[in-house]
Formats: C-alpha cells, structure tokens, sequence
C-alpha cells in the first residue's frame, strides 16, 4: 500500500529559506518606513467647529480616500485617536491653551495626559508629535512662562514610556514672535521672550525636535500692499526683476513663505541654534471674506494652496537652505462655519463640513495627495474688456474652421443663455482648447481669449473642461468598489495594493514547490 509522506531535509531546506525571506522582508520595511518620516509632506490642520463634521469613522475614510497621510489636531479627540488606529495616517495632537497651566505646574499631570492620549494609542495610531499649546507667547502670555516647563514635564513622561524618539514635542508659534523678517537676514526674535525662547529652542536642539511656526503670507501681504506683489504671496512664477533680494547675503526669493521660514533660521543663528529644522504648522488662504480683504478669493485660495503643495513636494528648499524642505499642514482641511467674524475666519477649508470640495486644487504632477486635483482643470474664456465685434470675430472662427462644438450655445439648448457674444465666444473657446488637448497657444484666438482655473460652467450649462473631468470621475467610480463609509461619501478612493512577499512566498511553495515534495513510497 501506498501512502503519502513529506521529504523532510528539503521541506527543512524550504523552512529555512521562508524564514531568511521573511527577516530579510522585515528589515527592509523598517528602514522604508523611516525614510517616509524624513521626506518632507503635506500634512492638514482639522478643527472641528463645524456644524456638520463627519464622525471619526468617516472623517478616517475620506482622510484615506484623498490621500492625506498628515493631520494636526487641535486637542487629542480620544474618537478619532481610535478611528485612526490601523492606518498610515500620522498625527500630531495638541494640548489646549487652556490645560497647559495644569501640565506645567505638575508632572504627575504630564505624565497622566501623556499616558491617556499617547501611550494609550501608540503605535496602533501612529502619533508622531505633540504641539504644546498654540501661538501661546502671542495669545496667552501669561502662560508662556510655563510653556517650557510643560514641554519638559510631556518629554519625561515619553521618555518613561519609551517614546521619546518616536513622539516629538514642540509649540506652534505666530510669525510675529520673530522681528524685522525682511530682509531675513536681519530677522530676529523678540527680545523680550528670549527667557522663553532661548529654552526652548535648546530643547527643541536637544531632543531634534522642529520649530513650529504657522506661516502666513496672506497676512503679510494684506498688510504690506504695494510693497510685497500679490505674485509674490502666491508662489507665481517670477521674472528676476520681481523676485525679491536680500542686500545682505544676496539671496533671490521667489516667493514670501520662503522669506519667512529663512527668517526663522536667520533668527535662530542669532541665538547660535543651527541644528533645528522649522516645521510650518499651519499655512493657507481664504477663499472668502467681506469688502475689506479682497483677495479672499476662490482663485487666490487654490492658487496658493496648489501652488504650495507643488513646492513643497519640489524638494527645493529655501535660498538659505536648499538642502532642508520644510512640512508643511494646510489651514485647513474643513471650513469652519462655526467661527466668529470676520466672514474670512470660516473659509480657510478645502472642503465644506458635508465634505464636498470648496474649490478643485490643481496639483498634477504632485504624486497622489488629494483625490480631488483635477490633473490641472483648466478652462478657455473670453477676456474681460473686448469689444463685441472682436469677440464676435473669434466666435466665428470657432465655430466653423475651428470646429468647435457649438451646438450647447444655439437658441433653446442649455448654454443659450446667458444670450451674449462674450458667454457664447468663452464656451466655443472652452470647446476649442480642450479638443486641442489645451496645446500652447491654443486658447489665444487673436488676444482675446485666456486660461482661468475657475470652472465657468452655471447651473445646466457644463463646459467642455467640466464635463471631461465629470466623464472621468464617472469612469473610475463605476471601475472601483467602494465600501462601508466610503461609499457613503462617494468619494473616489484609487488603491494601488500589492500582493505582500509573504503573498509571493506562499504562492511559490504552494503552487510550485509542495508539489515536489510530496511523494509516493511503500510503508
């Protein structure tokens, strides 16, 4: 009789062989997970005064669905601590202006706060810094002397808890703390928090920790008009003419977030600091305000913001330090309805609370953050200020040898009205430009016509950008399968997963190499 036994020396041999794989599969993850800590990122600041905020559980999906792999909350919302535990998303958490008295004044406080909110998620959430406060020297100086205090009070309990390496401390601090930032060679901290500051940055030296610094060129140039141009604040590209100079180092700056965080560098040197990297903890631009900030304007909001993600993932630099890319967290993921005035105050978000998009980022080319770039959406229009007769010209040409689809702009069909050369002309541009794959030079038509990133489309009347992009959403909608939360946000989640070596491995000696080690022998 005949039975079935394993060759054991080879199956041995196999064993031995999975097991070098595996090891060798573990140690290789561990350094690639390391190196992602290092590259620099675009993270989101999430408040929550929002009147219809998603639950923790949904917020997670659509985090994971728009590719966003940073966040920074303002407190340690236990909730979402938990919905976040078991994905790739990195978190800072904060301790409230409100508690730090109490932390300062008491490490058994520090050490309980660090045992609720850190050691009770760590490392199923992946908790990666701590912010003590917020812009406290500037909003709450009669907590700033205990600022340090509580730093250090957080740091001992990490370092009882064996993470101190792992969770970094620091505080978010206002651009004002740092005087005279241009040029930024002659920049440096306000003298009178040098008892804090000073500390402070010997910590953050210490620990290699990051200065936290929230960034605001909107601000900078709302108050210096006339002096820094709108290009500047926005990260437009720049003739040499315009990019501004430091007369003292000769430094160009193409650009006024970079001034600001090589001012923060200047200042740091002054206090001979050298080895600590700013972190920017928050950094945007409204998309909406009243009469008196104008340029809180939907175009400026995405022109900024996509504009600095792209920098940001361009590894440039700073003129100072083009060898250090500083992270950046958005303000902010959601607009805050929930805020006081001024109007500005609640349209700093990317999304509304219901989680639709505020404005469509044009950040292709920027890898795969943010599921809603529209792989730069871009439209064709007619130029403000043009005669009709001129539009008119243009509008003819279109619509015959151009062989635009005019078809939406005659008598009776959705794009008619408004019934006017300029709106017919900008749709017939529109239809012309995209069918041209939006090629150079091909939304000119003679000087009249130009590029625009708002999406000119209203009500039933869909340009020819729009409803490429629609055609495409539809297309990756119906091709995936959403499920749980995401689904219900309808939000269009592009997984790229690979089977893991462990898959390969056990393919190999089911598939391939078990077979031959089974055979047939008499008893």
């Amino acid at each position: 009789m005949a039975c079935t036994k394993l060759h054991l020396p080879t199956l041995y041999f196999f064993l031995v062989i999975l097991t070098l794989l595996l090891s060798t599969s573990s140690k290789a993850q561990s350094p690639q997970i390391q190196e992602e800590d290092r590259e620099p990122f675009v993270g989101v600041n999430i408040g929550t005064d929002v009147s219809n905020l998603l639950s923790p559980s949904d917020l997670v999906s659509f985090l994971q669905l728009q590719k966003i792999t940073h966040i920074r909350l303002y407190d340690a919302d236990p909730d979402i601590l938990k919905a976040l535990a078991k994905t790739k998303i990195r978190v800072i958490i904060s301790v409230p202006n409100n508690q730090l008295i109490a932390i300062g004044s008491s490490n058994t406080t520090a050490a309980s706060w660090v045992g609720r909110n850190v050691v009770a998620y760590y490392p199923q959430t992946l908790i990666t810094g701590i912010a003590v406060g917020d812009e406290v020297l500037t909003t709450v100086p009669s907590s700033a002397p205990l600022l340090v205090p509580a730093i250090e009070s957080l740091y001992s309990a990490l370092v009882a808890s064996n993470l101190h390496t792992k969770v970094k401390i620091s505080t978010p601090n206002a651009a004002s703390i740092i005087l005279d930032p241009f040029p930024p060679s002659q920049a440096f901290f306000n003298q009178s928090l040098s008892d804090i500051v000073l500390p402070l940055l010997r910590f953050l030296s210490r620990t290699g920790s990051p200065l936290m610094m929230n960034l605001y060129p909107y601000y900078v140039f709302m108050q210096n008009k006339g002096v820094v141009p709108l290009d500047n604040a926005l990260f437009k590209p720049l003739t040499p003419s315009k990019e501004m100079v430091d007369p003292n180092t000769l430094l160009h700056y193409t650009n006024v977030l970079d001034a600001m965080i090589d001012a923060a560098y200047f200042s740091m040197k002054n206090l001979n600091v050298t080895d600590v990297m700013v972190l920017v903890t928050e950094s945007g631009w409204p998309s909406k305000a009243d009469a008196k900030e104008p340029y809180a304007t939907i175009d400026n909001a995405d022109t900024y913001n996509s504009n600095l993600i792209k920098h940001v993932f361009d590894r440039s630099g700073t003129p100072l330090h083009p060898e250090t890319t500083s992270s950046v967290f958005l303000y902010e993921l959601f607009n805050e309805d929930l805020r006081s005035p001024p109007v500005s105050e609640a349209n700093w978000g990317l999304f509304y609370g219901n989680s639709s998009a505020v404005y469509l980022l044009h950040v292709s080319g920027s890898g795969t953050f943010l599921a809603n770039d529209t792989t730069n959406q871009t439209f064709c229009i007619a130029m403000d200020g043009v005669d009709a007769k001129t539009l008119q010209a243009a509008l003819d040409w279109a619509c015959g040898p151009g062989r635009s689809n005019c078809t939406e702009i005659q008598p009776g069909e959705s794009c008619y009205s408004p019934n006017n050369v300029k709106s017919h002309a900008s749709y017939a541009f529109d239809s012309y430009y995209q069918k041209q794959g939006k090629a150079a030079g091909s939304c000119d038509f003679k000087g009249v016509a130009t590029i625009t990133t708002t999406d000119p489309s209203k009500g039933s009347c869909i340009f020819p950008g729009s409803k490429q992009v629609s055609n495409i959403t539809k297309q990756v909608v119906n091709s995936s399968h959403a499920s749980g939360a995401a689904e219900r946000l309808k939000f269009i989640g592009l997984s790229s997963k690979r089977p893991s070596a462990i898959s390969w491995v056990l393919y190999v000696f089911f598939v391939v190499i078990s077979p031959s080690l089974l055979f047939f022998s008499p008893r």
